[in-house]
């Protein structure tokens, strides 16, 4: 049995996260990441930044999941921030080996640590997988999510995901 691995993210994961997010995107156009060329700055930004963590996991080395928080400051609850969980995706040929089970035990753990009063994560209806995933582990469908999508020129889209 392989063991499933959880850590930040780093530079030289970039490719690997590539690939994933072009699995996230499932086949929408508007949703695929950019090239290695363009979405490096993106990258350092975000692992330079303390209120955004990319965490990953990794199986003999290899990026299979991926999951980013983004800790919000906040003038309600006291002034403690919120934590917002996107981007989550675990390589489909490496589902049900527990990765994305690690992953969200380590994010929310990340979100505590960092006195966050809750954390949350929007996920597509159809994603009915998933969404097992996130009950089992505590997460709970409280509240109707609602999306504004804006294409390059600021106009408001509607996209069904």
């Amino acid at each position: 049995m392989s063991t499933i691995t959880v850590r930040d993210a780093e530079t030289a994961d970039l490719g690997q996260l590539l690939e994933l997010y072009q699995e996230l995107a499932d086949g929408d156009a508007a949703r695929t990441p950019g090239d290695a060329t363009s979405a490096r700055p993106t990258l350092s930004q975000v692992l330079t930044d303390s209120d955004h963590h990319l965490c990953v996991a990794s199986v003999n080395g290899t990026v299979v999941g991926a999951a980013e928080l983004i800790v919000v400051p906040n003038l309600t609850h006291h002034g403690r921030p919120w934590g917002v969980i996107e981007n989550v995706i675990v390589k489909s040929s490496a589902r049900r080996n527990g990765a994305g089970t690690r992953l969200l035990e380590h994010v929310p753990e990340v979100a505590h640590a960092r006195d966050c009063y809750k954390a949350q994560l929007h996920s597509g209806k159809h994603r009915t997988d998933a969404h097992r995933v996130y009950q089992r582990l505590g997460f709970r469908p409280v509240a109707e999510g609602f999306k504004l999508y804006y294409d390059g020129t600021r106009t408001t889209v509607y996209r069904d995901v």
